[in-house]
């Protein structure tokens, strides 16, 4: 759909990426995704059963939404962050792959993904992560990062991007501008970071630089306030970190997505409506919403409020929209339906299973405390 035929409810609801409970299109969801028309959803373990069953929901899902097709998400990391169920082919954490010493397999694995994932009707995965782990306390990343140095990170997080990219599914670098030194979990708390801008150059920031000039397609902002890059605003609301570091310094034009707007770290400072707008003017196109109807409809309502009284200007709505439709052109149209027998076929097959073999036994052989070799 050409964002000058949209309409501006249409152009609104292109900035969301929406969860939601249950495994099928109730008669009540499809009247949500109609009325509100968001550019997305996004798929948790709560919502995936089997094969067919996920087969069935992303064809249903889209068509809720015939006038643009739907960003269908996963969080398909591998290890501990995978939605997956039984069936398909789930890898070790991206820790594994990172001391595998095989650029090779980091690809393979990532390619393996997202066939499984675009066999099922899922077009974008939020995977890679590109935090560096390097804080040991780190409640929320540890073995999610390829590693603890940014020349690991770097040189994993590209490979994988390419893997999903070059199987059209969305790949999404995150967090923005890295999680990985932090004392305290975004879900649960607003984390602070302390370090110097010369540390968050030399550690966080390289595998971010190197996923830009990769062309990933897809950006995750993080919610933690940088006290060295902005004193004030945790990054996802931050003009400083996402317009004027991400797009101006780093020169990013890709999408930018919000991490999930209700984990505490935002819903204990802001309410969801706030936050959403304050997001949009920090730069963000895509306001990630996870599982709350209630906090989506007066994000979506609020949003609505501040395009109408000129607190979001067209242009910037435009912009985020235009954003948000190349990537769809690129990657989801023209919108083929996913097909149960071609799915059954393609999910844990052998071939995959064999690769997930080789990935385990390229560890196994490795043992612990290697570091990867550039390809």
């Amino acid at each position: 759909m050409a964002r000058s035929h949209m309409t501006q409810r249409e152009k609104i609801g292109q900035l969301f990426m929406v969860g939601f409970t249950g495994t099928s299109v109730t008669p009540d969801l499809a009247g949500f995704l109609k009325e509100y028309k968001p550019g997305g959803v996004i798929l948790f373990a709560r919502n995936l059963e089997s094969i067919g069953q996920i087969v069935e929901l992303t064809n249903d899902l889209q068509r809720c939404s015939p006038k643009s097709p739907l960003l269908i998400s996963i969080d398909q990391e591998g290890g501990r962050v995978s939605r997956l169920p039984k069936g398909f082919t789930i890898f070790p954490p991206c820790e594994v792959l990172g001391r595998c010493n095989s650029s090779e397999l980091a690809y393979a694995a990532a390619a393996t993904i997202a066939k499984e994932l675009l066999a099922v009707g899922i077009n974008m995965n939020m995977a890679p992560v590109l935090d560096v782990n390097s804080n040991p306390d780190n409640p929320v990343i540890g073995d999610r990062a390829f590693g603890s140095t940014p020349e690991i990170v770097g040189e994993l997080a590209v490979l994988t991007a390419a893997g999903l990219q070059d199987n059209q599914v969305v790949a999404c670098g995150k967090h923005f501008p890295g999680h990985g030194d932090t004392m305290t979990d975004s879900h649960k708390e607003l984390p602070v970071v302390d370090a110097s801008r010369e540390r968050l150059e030399a550690v966080e920031l390289p595998p971010f630089r190197r996923a830009v000039a990769s062309g990933v397609a897809t950006m995750m902002t993080a919610h933690v306030l940088y006290k060295s890059l902005d004193p004030r605003f945790p990054a996802t609301l931050s003009p400083l970190i996402i317009t004027n570091l991400l797009r101006d310094e780093l020169r990013y034009d890709g999408v930018v997505l919000t991490d999930d707007l209700e984990m505490r770290a935002i819903v204990d400072h802001y309410g969801v409506g706030d936050a959403s707008v304050r997001a949009l003017h920090a730069g963000c196109d895509v306001l990630l919403i996870c599982k709350d109807r209630e906090r989506e409809v007066a994000a979506f309502e609020a949003v609505e409020k501040a395009v109408a009284s000129g607190a979001i200007s067209t242009e910037r709505l435009d912009q985020s929209v235009g954003r948000i439709q190349r990537l769809k052109q690129r990657f989801l149209i023209p919108h083929r339906p996913a097909n149960i027998s071609q799915a059954m076929l393609v999910a844990g097959c052998r071939t995959h299973q064999a690769l997930l073999q080789n990935v385990r036994q390229a560890w196994a052989r490795m043992g612990k405390g290697s570091a990867v070799k550039s390809a």
